[in-house]
């Protein structure tokens, strides 16, 4: 296996809602939804880096696919990075989220460790 990462997706509960939050919200591209005539096949992807995709699919059709229990949602469990170049750009991504309806759950700080940082969730709580 190579060390390398294509696709990165997220389990929603609200695939349209989803769509307009990083769609509309962040700004980020897609093509919308896809596969709606496949039974478990709806998934909408964005286009990130060269490379690398962020997927927003069911959670339903994700334990369907994977055959894992439906458990309740951890926002604990991992998050997603966005770096960007200033305290400015920061502010401006925390901004932005907050319109596009995130839960800023930590605003833009000072860090222990010398960065610029905030934390914001998404409507299904992905961090």
């Amino acid at each position: 296996m190579r060390p390398r990462i294509s696709v990165i997706t997220l389990g929603v509960d609200d695939l349209e809602r989803s769509l307009a939050f990083y769609r509309d919200g962040l700004g980020l591209p897609t093509q919308g939804i896809v596969g709606k005539e496949f039974e478990h096949g709806a998934v909408a992807f964005f286009d990130l880096q060269a490379g690398i995709k962020l997927a927003i699919w069911n959670r339903k059709d994700i334990v369907h696919e994977t055959k894992n229990p439906l458990t309740a949602p951890n926002p604990a469990e991992f998050t997603i990075g966005h770096n960007v170049n200033s305290k400015k750009e920061v502010d401006q991504v925390m901004e932005q989220a907050k319109r596009a309806g995130a839960n800023i759950t930590v605003p833009a700080h000072e860090t222990f460790w010398g960065g610029y940082s905030g934390h914001f969730q998404d409507p299904d709580g992905h961090l």
